[in-house]
């Protein structure tokens, strides 16, 4: 299990994504614009992060500063939390 530490959190991607099929062709390496923010699942923190998160907490958070960490071909993705914006309610 991956742990956080030095006040980054470990997250699940959101994936409610509502993909359509399109009609149109479009190159394989064509990206659509992404929002500014998004809603990811907390997993796990470091302890050292300075507001209460508990495992399952959905934040909102800056899409661009999440950061992509392969070890042993396990993807983790984590986030600083200078980068959460607000936290959902339950």
């Amino acid at each position: 299990m991956f742990k956080p530490v030095n006040r980054h959190i470990l997250v699940d991607l959101d994936q409610r994504s509502d993909e359509q099929k399109s009609l149109i062709v479009l190159p394989e390496d064509y990206k659509p614009e992404q929002q500014k923010h998004t809603v990811v699942q907390v997993v796990n923190k470091s302890d050292d992060v300075k507001f209460d998160l508990s495992t399952g907490t959905k934040i909102v958070v800056d899409s661009s500063m999440i950061e992509e960490i392969v070890v042993n071909n396990t993807t983790y993705n984590v986030i600083l939390e200078n980068y959460v914006v607000g936290v959902l309610a339950p």
